[in-house]
């Protein structure tokens, strides 16, 4: 988990310098090219053993990860990499809230502390100036909810698919879509709340076909060691692990020019940390 962590990490360094010249739609189109040919490959050779039934929801996975993905890439060009992977790392505080409107999951009063904690963090990292978030600060906190949606929805998939398939849905709308956005933006006005959506096709030069690359397959191998992670042993320690990535991405975002957190925004990520730590431990 630790080297999945350092490997997601990294894919968020390639992809922050990336994003700079290409749109983030872009980016997310090579970030999930790479993943459908290998899981492609992964049912080609063995075919899917499921019982299939709810095509809906499989769609609605698949949109929300697309979307978490496209939101958390807009940010990461324009803040700090540090802040952007604890934007997406408030996911369990969201997914404790969604299993238990729509799962009708226990909220524990442990759990119910902790969102209220990661709250706390989530304002202490966006700091709102005259008490409203900018749009960065929203599409971050939208990448936590788009990314919890997802997660929550594969609690009901997986008694109907097999893995791959859930995947590949991630995997396959993350491909179709960016390329069917950047097909239409020629012809469509949208005013910049959008624009994180909407941009034109850039042709990589030189270097940049390195790090979209790069990009590609870093996630590729961050999921891999992650789903090996998960089988090895307990999803706490796991999760509890995966939160390295936020120091790992700390340090390669100062690496490449970001500031250092000031005091507040330190405080913020302890507490996303410690809440995300705690909704995993009320479960128990």
């Amino acid at each position: 988990m630790l080297l999945a962590s350092l490997s997601f990490a990294a894919m968020g360094g390639f992809a922050k310098v990336v994003s700079q010249v290409l749109p983030p739609v872009e980016v997310t189109f090579f970030r999930n090219i790479f993943g459908v040919i290998l899981v492609g490959l992964a049912i080609y050779k063995v075919p899917l053993k499921q019982i299939g039934g709810r095509p809906w929801l499989l769609l609605f996975r698949g949109s929300m990860g697309f979307a978490a993905l496209l939101a958390y890439f807009y940010i990461m060009a324009h803040i700090p990499l540090a802040e952007a992977v604890t934007y997406n790392k408030t996911s369990p505080i969201f997914v404790a809230i969604f299993a238990f409107i729509f799962l009708n999951e226990k909220l524990h009063k442990n759990a119910i502390f902790a969102i209220g904690l990661g709250f706390i963090g989530i304002i202490l990292v966006a700091q709102p100036q005259g008490g409203s978030f900018d749009k960065y600060d929203i599409l971050g906190i939208f990448s936590g909810i788009g990314a919890a949606l997802a997660y929550t929805s594969i609690r009901e998939l997986r008694k109907y698919y097999d893995t791959r398939a859930i995947v590949m849905s991630f995997m396959a709308v993350g491909t179709v879509a960016p390329l069917f956005l950047m097909l239409i933006t020629p012809y469509v006005t949208v005013s910049e709340d959008f624009d994180w959506m909407f941009a034109e096709f850039v042709m990589p030069q030189g270097v940049e076909w390195a790090y979209v690359t790069a990009v590609g397959i870093f996630a590729t191998i961050s999921q891999l060691l992650m789903t090996k992670a998960y089988e090895l042993t307990k999803a706490g320690i796991v999760g509890t692990i995966s939160y390295s990535n936020i120091v790992f991405a700390l340090i390669i975002g100062i690496m490449l020019g970001d500031p250092i957190p000031d005091v507040w925004t330190f405080l913020g990520i302890l507490l996303v940390i410690m809440s995300g730590l705690l909704v995993a431990f009320s479960k128990k």
